[in-house]
């Protein structure tokens, strides 16, 4: 990486941080050689870019014959403006993808072009609706043949499958039957390349070369293709559903299914048309003005309803809820602890009245103690309350004592002081 490029890049980022640190940032500096093809077939507008990939792509389509002379390329492209072919091949040469033999004076295509006419190839394959799903779909096949698969592909393909099922759920959640057929047309579309996904990921799994976070991307990848599998079933059903729904117009044949079709495929100069004359306009009441008309609105639609909800009565009766076994066993390990502090007259180690027959029980008892001189705890009307009022404090170093108990191995060491005792 050029002195140049390196200080352009760093004013993208924060200061005192140096990109080339980025991990992220790394794998891309690495392929920077073939970034920089695809920067030079796309860079300028559309028609330029256009001309670079038409003229590049035939001179690659040659594979029996894949160098060719200036005098080749002028009669190929005849169908192009002389300077600007000359451009196109000047910008192709001088920025790598092309190669010139000066000894022979032939042009061919450099390696980074080959790849970037792969690439470009592959997906003009795919140039159809859900294009995507299976670019993304052969690409992590390509991978998983030629060795190993991606993360960053899974996480592509998985993405696209989550957005794909998301759709459908929401055409069956529209109750819509136009967008209903419409996604189950998309669904149709798409079969083949879930299918081919799911031999993927049974391929994948099997494999075990591959680490646990890939695994997991593939696990979920499967998932959600499982889920889309079995959509065709409730597609048909919903289907069937809405079917029984139709409305018949008399005995005209026709349903109200009919109509929405020949209502979405009309004109809008046409339904506007069968509109006019059609409808009506409620008079304009000019004697009331805006604010009272609000004024009484808001009586209507929210005073009187607030007063008929207001209840004045007073509620009834209702029995304390039953304590259960946790709440019981928790007030009596706190009224034990009460009993133990209000008898510590004199500096007392922390773990020989505390630590009681449970690592719970001892858990517990030492978040009680954490309480003691909170000021906020000490208004509570309870044996919690009773024992933050204690005339006690809890001084600790920071180490640890070794216990031979069979549920507490250690516990903080630290002393109860009486407050006054000091």
């Amino acid at each position: 990486m050029s002195t140049q490029s390196e200080s352009s890049l760093i004013e993208f980022f924060s200061d005192k941080f140096n990109p080339l640190d980025l991990p992220q940032l790394a794998e891309l500096l690495r392929a920077r050689e073939l970034l920089g093809a695809f920067i030079t077939l796309f860079h300028g507008n559309e028609e330029q870019v256009l001309v670079r990939l038409l003229v590049l792509r035939e001179i690659g389509a040659r594979g029996h014959e894949p160098r060719w002379s200036p005098q080749q390329l002028q009669a190929h492209f005849a169908y192009v403006d002389q300077v600007k072919l000359d451009t196109v091949l000047r910008r192709l040469r001088e920025n790598g993808l092309l190669q010139w033999d000066a000894d022979e004076s032939l042009y061919q295509i450099a390696e980074t072009g080959r790849v970037a006419l792969a690439a470009l190839s592959t997906l003009l394959a795919f140039a159809d609706e859900d294009a995507e799903l299976g670019y993304l779909t052969a690409q992590a096949a390509g991978q998983q043949q030629m060795g190993k698969v991606s993360n960053e592909s899974l996480q592509h393909l998985l993405a696209r499958l989550k957005e794909l099922h998301r759709y459908f759920d929401d055409a069956l959640e529209s109750q819509s039957e136009y967008q209903i057929r419409k996604a189950q047309g998309r669904l149709e579309s798409v079969w083949r390349w879930v299918q081919k996904g799911t031999t993927l990921t049974h391929e994948l799994m099997a494999d075990e070369q591959y680490d646990r976070r890939t695994l997991d991307a593939v696990q979920a990848i499967h998932e959600v293709q499982s889920r889309l599998l079995r959509l065709t079933g409730v597609f048909q059903r919903r289907l069937n559903q809405l079917q029984a729904q139709r409305v018949h117009l008399g005995e005209s044949g026709l349903t109200s299914s009919d109509i929405g079709e020949w209502l979405r495929g009309a004109s809008q100069a046409a339904l506007a048309g069968l509109a006019s004359g059609m409808l009506c306009y409620p008079p304009q009441l000019a004697f009331i003005t805006p604010d009272e008309m609000v004024d009484m609105a808001e009586f209507e639609l929210v005073e009187r309803e607030r007063a008929v909800a207001e209840a004045y009565a007073m509620p009834e009766k209702k029995s304390a809820p039953a304590i259960g076994a946790p709440e019981a066993e928790r007030l009596f390990a706190a009224e034990a602890l009460h009993g133990f502090l209000a008898k510590v007259v004199a500096p007392t180690a922390l773990h020989e009245g505390i630590v009681a027959d449970s690592y719970v029980e001892t858990a517990y008892r030492l978040s009680l103690l954490s309480l003691i001189g909170d000021a906020e705890a000490a208004v509570e009307d309870s044996v919690v309350g009773d024992i933050v009022k204690l005339p006690l404090r809890l001084v600790t170093d920071g180490t640890v004592v070794a216990l031979d108990h069979p549920e507490v191995a250690h516990i903080s060491r630290g002393e109860l002081r009486p407050s006054d005792g000091e």
